[in-house]
This record gives structure tokens, C-alpha cells and sequence, in this order.
């Protein structure tokens, strides 16, 4: 890793370049993220994960620069264009549109009128349009050459400012000029296509629409971009012309009076007009998309870790319920760890409305398997089958203290279909597997979730419209992230969440799961060591993210490192009693001086670290699990009325406000005018997703099956 290299990051991040370099340097020597961000805090200046991540990201960025950067100068220098100037200008580039305008005059391309001008051997001619000399012997008459397609003295001075146009639009101090003035000046604009208004229905705010390119939101862009692609909506983006050809003018012209001035002036209007104009609006555009994506894979990233954090339930007996009307309801019972015992269909609903039956198994299972908890699916049905359930509760036809639950189930049916569900149950059918996704999401949403494509959950806005390979990199760190910070119990866990956990991977995870069903559960950490291909650099990695439960050290059972066991026996002969004594005892933990056990590797933010955990030995850092309660009358669209104060779990959040389901199969929107008492300028500021809210409705338009809610109501 170049120091130079490690300065630039720090410098562009604002942050500690010693700390960046020691970064970098963990990540050379194949060190993850979560692993230098939890257990090697001193090393990089206790830099956190989020840091770390831009540190990765823009070292990752560079690199690719630096190649590009290389391939160039190769091919300059092939071609014998490489001058000192021009090494020198490629070499200080920091960006890639910087280096490509550099490149772009030498870069091979395809047939142009420029191209055949100089074919034609017009090139002096647009030399002498070039020099801006004040006198110019230089006349067009020379270059006529019938024979060369060079009819006339017209046809000369046309193919000589095709060449001086191209100059121009090459120029890489000309297109980066323009490109500011339109990110500064721009309008972005759109208009329905003619004959397209019924198909665009849904684009009407954008029909005649005009925004500054500086301001206009990410998530605009995306709608636009999305009516052009369903080829219902023209946008464009509009700049001053007068403006660009006075810029292009002032680097141009150097000599306003030159003999030749006349023929640089139409030069230089055919280079903005046919080169420039629209080259330099698909740029802006482009920069404009880029940022967009990166605002919409931030939101989804953020809503993706809250819903991924949301409280678990835990390991109790669940009846899981998949709504359904033609078809009934599939119901099955799990245990503790997930594990399928039980299985039924009823049909209480429309067409059969089958109610008694309907309870009469419901209250069987539930006695039958001693049911902790119920989880009812919100698709089609769900409010009906959850108000029946709620209906057997007040009757007493319940276990005591039954939890009953409305659970999320977007996404289930891709995990029914799927390999992985395949794999887990093998001998039941979709539907099954959907009613079994959603019990364990009640159970533990993240060791769940964990086993969908994050982009098939449904808490972003516009995903499908932006760089899908960004957007996967990007949720998969999140789930990483996610994974990590909880910790993982190895003796229970699926192939797939274990290969979400530092230095372990897919085939790790399969190898992980496989010795466990041969050689029986894991005791220990070190048993980890017996699992193939798991090496000593693995094991580093992953250890202190993996929980072994009942294991005879209890710090298996916790986030310490197992590398920092020795100084936690220290700690616990300094107070004469074991390991197992000084965990979770809390009074003794606190009488620990942390100074005594700093030393040449652990200092005093991992110490930190770990007295914590000593305290409270694997904590989970997500939230403790509450009910949600809707309101039982209101189930239906139909049964909003404007002035309702309802409550609700917020589903998403966008950058222009937060959907909020209330209970009525469509989730409603606050506009980020409506989330405070003030200005909102990022709605995560407000509400995450999960949270539980109470909104006003304010709208309600059932053609376009809208609902319009206010969070701007008092305590």
C-alpha cells in the first residue's frame, strides 16, 4: 500500500492518516472489516466500522483508477502522444471523468468528420484557424482537391472547423468548465410523451415539470429516469446556450480579431451545438443517476440494518399462521429453535367460512405443543385471520399469556421457493415453507431474513433503477454488519447466516454445518479448528463473533476474543475467584482497574470492550421485543377516515418521508413535511424502519389507493 495513496484517503475522509495506513495495511493481510473494527481498535485509532467501510471503498476506488491511469499512459505512449505535460496532468488526476477528457482526444474512435477532414489533408488549413494569427497567408483554394472529396474553397473551410470543433469538444479544461456550469445552472426538465397521458397516470406530477440540476432529490432523478424507460415521459436537461458559448468562447478565443476569427466562431458554435451540448448533458445526467443511486442504496442500507435489528422474540414455542382465502390458511407449529412439529390448513374465511372448525384446531395446536406465541402473516387476509386469533384470546381459548403478532411477510415467498428452503425442508411444499419463515422471523427476523436477497425484502426506494452491483455489494455489508454485531450461536445456526459471519463464506459455513451433523455440536471455540479448511486465519477472524452456549469456558459464550483470554484470567486470579464467577457478576467486574491490564496489543477501548461483555457476556444489542396493536375496527382502506389517529410500524423510509402500516393491507405515506413540528431534512432523523408510531390521517384517495398520514399531532 502506497503512503501516497493512504494520505490521499485521509485527506479526502478527514481522518487520521497513521490510522488509515494501519487500516489498509490489516485489509492487505486479509483482515475483514468487522473483525478490524471490533478487535483492533487501537491499532487503526479506534476507527469505526462505518469509517472503515469508506476507507475500503475509496482505496478500492483508487486502485481502479490507477489502473485505467496505467493503461492509458501505455497507449499514449504506443501511439508516440506522450508528452512530459501531458504524463504530468494524467498522473495528478483524482478522478476517473478527469482522466478519460485528458484521454479523450488520443482515444481510438470511430470514423468522424474530423477524421475525414484530416483524410482529406485539410489539417493545415484548420491549423491556421487554430494559431488566431492576426495576418494568415493560409487560403482555402490550396487544399481543393476534387479527387480527395474536396469540391470547393467552401468544402475546405467546412472540413478544416470539423477538425477545429472536435479540438474544442476534446478539450478537457472546456468540458469540465461546461459540466460545472450545468450542474450550477442546469434545468432538468420533462414532459409526457404525446398520447401517452392515460399510460402515465402515476408520472402526473412530472408531465411539465422544471428542477435545477443542483437540487433536485435523488429520488426524482430516479422517477424521471424510470417514466423515460417506460417511454411515457421526454426529460432533458436544459442549459443557457448563450452562457456555454460565452465559457467556450472565453477558453477559447485568444485573439478576438484574428484573420481567421470568423471561422473559429463557427467552429466553435458547431462544437457546442453538434459535440458538446449533448455530450456534456448525458455527463450531467450520468453524474446526476450516480449520485441519485448512492442516496438510494444509503436509504436502503439504513431501513435494510433497522429491520434487520428488529427485536427478536426469541426461542419460544410459535403457532405461525400464512393467510389465505380460497385456499385457507396454512398454519404450523415450530419449537424453539424453528424446528417444523405440526401442520394444519383452516378455512375461515370467504368462500368456505368454516370459523368453528377453524378454532377448534387453532386452540388444539396451541394446547397440544403449549404455544408461547402466535405470528400472523399481513398479506391477503391477514387482518381477518388476526382478529380471529384475537377474537380466540378474549374468549380464553388461548394459552395464558399467548403473544399474538403481526409479522412482515414480505419476501416469504421467495425464501419458499428458494434452495435454501428446499434444503431446510425438503419434504414439505411452498406454502409450508412460507407459514415456517414467518414463525422464525417472530423468533429471530435477522437469522431469517439473512436467507433472502435483500433487494426482494421491499424497504427501498426505486432499487430496481439503480446499479444493481453497488446495491448488492452495499446490502450484503449490511447484512455482514448486521450479523456481526449480534453474534452468531455456531451449534444452531444455518449455513447461510454463518456465512455472513468474518472470515467465513459459503464453503466454510457448508464445511461448519456439515461436521456439526457428523461429529455432533461444538463444545468449545477451538473445536472450530477441526472443521476442514478452517485454518488459524479463519478462526482469528470469525471467533469472537461465534457463540457456543454451555461450552465449559463461559467467554465461548461471548464476544471476548478468545486471544484476549489471558488477560480476563487475569483479571479473574486479581480477584481470586474463576472465569465463571467474575462472568456477569457485575459489582466485581466494576472494581476492575483497566489501566493494570493495558498492554503492547490491548489498550484501554478494547479493555472497554471487554469488561462489557464480562458484564453482560453475549448481549444482544438489539431491541427488546413489544406488541403492536392495531385498531380492530379499521382493516380496510374502506374504513380510513380524514382526522383518524391510528397506530402503526413504520415499513420504509425514503428520502421524501415514511410509509407506515396501520392495519389496512396498504401502507401509508408521511411526506417529510408531515414527520415534525419543524424541518425534516433526512425523515431517518425522525423514525426507522419498525418503529412504532402514532399518525394522523389526513388523505385518503381510494382510486389511486393512497393514503396520505401526519405525524405532526400532539403527545
Amino acid at each position: 500500500m502506497s503512503p501516497d495513496v493512504a494520505a490521499a484517503i485521509a485527506e479526502e475522509l478527514g481522518l487520521p492518516r497513521g490510522g488509515v495506513e494501519r487500516a489498509l495495511a490489516l485489509f492487505a493481510e486479509g483482515a475483514t472489516l468487522p473483525f478490524v473494527a471490533r478487535y483492533r481498535k487501537e491499532a487503526t485509532g479506534n476507527l469505526d466500522e462505518v469509517q472503515l467501510g469508506k476507507i475500503q471503498e475509496r482505496h478500492e476506488y483508487l486502485i481502479e483508477l490507477d489502473a485505467r491511469r496505467g493503461t492509458i499512459l501505455a497507449s499514449l505512449a504506443e501511439q508516440g502522444k506522450l508528452t512530459p505535460a501531458l504524463e504530468a496532468r494524467i498522473r495528478a488526476a483524482r478522478g476517473k471523468t478527469e482522466l478519460e477528457d485528458l484521454y479523450l482526444p488520443y482515444k481510438p474512435k470511430r470514423r468522424t468528420r474530423a477524421t475525414l477532414a484530416r483524410e482529406r489533408g485539410l489539417e493545415p488549413l484548420a491549423d491556421a484557424i487554430w494559431a488566431q494569427e492576426a495576418t494568415t497567408a493560409v487560403t482555402a483554394a490550396r487544399f481543393v482537391a476534387p479527387d480527395r472529396g474536396v469540391a470547393d474553397a467552401a468544402a475546405a473551410w467546412q472540413g478544416a472547423r470539423d477538425i477545429v470543433a472536435e479540438r474544442i469538444a476534446e478539450d478537457a479544461d472546456v468540458r469540465a468548465a461546461l459540466r460545472e456550469l450545468a450542474l450550477a445552472r442546469g434545468l432538468v426538465t420533462s414532459r409526457v410523451v404525446a398520447g401517452k397521458e392515460a399510460d402515465a397516470r402515476k408520472y402526473a406530477d412530472y408531465f411539465d415539470r422544471r428542477e435545477p440540476a443542483r437540487s433536485i432529490p435523488s429520488h426524482r432523478t430516479l422517477a424521471l429516469r424510470r417514466g423515460e424507460g417506460d417511454g411515457v415521459l421526454r426529460v432533458a436537461l436544459e442549459v443557457d446556450r448563450e452562457d456555454c458559448l460565452a465559457l467556450v468562447r472565453r477558453r477559447v478565443v485568444r485573439r478576438p480579431r484574428a484573420a481567421l476569427a470568423a471561422e473559429l466562431e463557427r467552429a466553435l458554435v458547431d462544437a457546442y451545438d453538434r459535440l458538446l451540448e449533448p455530450s456534456i448533458a448525458a455527463d450531467v445526467r450520468a453524474h446526476l443517476k450516480e449520485h441519485a443511486d448512492a442516496e438510494a442504496i444509503r436509504v436502503f442500507a439504513e431501513n435494510l440494518r433497522n429491520l434487520l435489528l428488529a427485536a427478536p422474540l426469541g426461542g419460544r414455542r410459535t403457532l405461525a399462521i400464512d393467510p389465505g382465502l380460497r385456499t385457507g390458511c396454512k398454519v404450523v407449529a415450530i419449537d424453539e429453535t424453528g424446528a417444523l412439529v405440526d401442520e394444519a390448513v383452516i378455512y375461515p374465511h370467504e368462500p368456505q367460512r368454516r370459523v368453528d372448525e377453524a378454532r377448534r384446531v387453532l386452540a388444539a395446536l396451541c394446547a397440544r405443543h403449549r404455544v408461547d406465541a402466535i405470528a400472523v402473516g399481513n398479506g391477503t387476509a391477514g387482518r381477518e385471520t388476526l382478529a380471529l386469533v384475537k377474537a380466540m384470546k378474549a374468549a380464553g381459548q388461548l394459552p395464558d399469556g399467548c403473544l399474538v403478532v403481526m409479522v412482515n411477510e414480505s419476501g416469504a415467498s421467495v425464501y419458499s421457493a428458494s434452495e435454501i428452503a428446499r434444503d431446510e425442508l425438503p419434504d414439505q411444499d411452498v406454502t409450508v415453507r412460507g407459514a415456517v419463515s414467518i414463525g422464525r422471523r417472530l423468533q429471530d427476523p435477522l437469522a431469517e431474513l439473512v436467507k433472502i436477497d435483500p433487494r426482494s425484502i421491499g424497504v427501498g426506494q426505486y432499487q430496481h433503477d439503480v446499479h444493481q452491483p453497488s446495491l448488492a455489494r452495499a446490502l450484503d455489508g449490511v447484512v455482514a454488519s448486521c450479523v456481526n454485531a449480534v453474534g452468531v450461536e455456531v451449534n444452531t445456526a444455518s449455513a447461510k447466516l454463518l456465512g455472513y459471519v468474518a472470515g467465513i463464506g459459503e464453503t466454510l459455513a457448508r464445511n461448519i454445518v456439515a461436521h456439526r451433523a457428523a461429529a455432533g455440536r461444538f463444545r468449545s471455540r477451538a473445536d472450530l479448528l477441526d472443521v476442514p479448511r478452517l485454518g488459524p486465519k479463519a478462526f482469528q477472524q470469525a471467533a469472537g463473533f461465534l457463540r457456543i452456549r454451555g461450552a465449559g469456558n463461559p467467554l465461548d459464550a461471548s464476544a471476548v476474543h478468545p486471544e484476549s483470554y489471558d488477560v480476563v484470567e487475569r483479571m479473574a486470579r486479581d480477584r481470586r475467584v474463576t472465569v465463571a464467577e467474575l462472568v456477569g457478576n457485575v459489582d466485581l467486574v466494576r472494581t476492575i482497574e483497566l489501566r493494570r491490564y493495558v498492554d503492547a496489543t490491548r489498550g484501554e477501548a478494547t479493555l472497554r470492550d471487554i469488561l462489557a461483555e464480562l458484564e453482560k457476556p453475549g448481549r444482544d444489542p438489539r431491541r427488546k421485543f413489544e406488541e403492536t396493536g392495531f385498531r380492530d375496527d379499521v382493516t380496510e382502506m374502506e374504513h380510513l377516515q380524514e382526522g383518524m389517529v391510528l397506530e402503526g410500524v413504520v415499513t420504509n423510509v425514503t428520502a421524501f418521508g415514511a410509509f407506515v402500516d396501520v392495519g389496512v393491507h396498504q401502507d401509508g405515506l408521511v411526506h417529510v413535511s408531515e414527520l415534525a413540528n419543524r424541518f425534516v431534512r433526512d425523515p431517518s432523523e425522525i423514525c426507522k424502519v419498525g418503529d412504532r408510531v402514532r399518525v394522523k390521517v389526513i388523505k385518503v384517495d381510494r382510486e389511486r389507493r393512497r393514503i396520505g398520514l401526519s405525524m405532526r399531532i400532539p403527545p
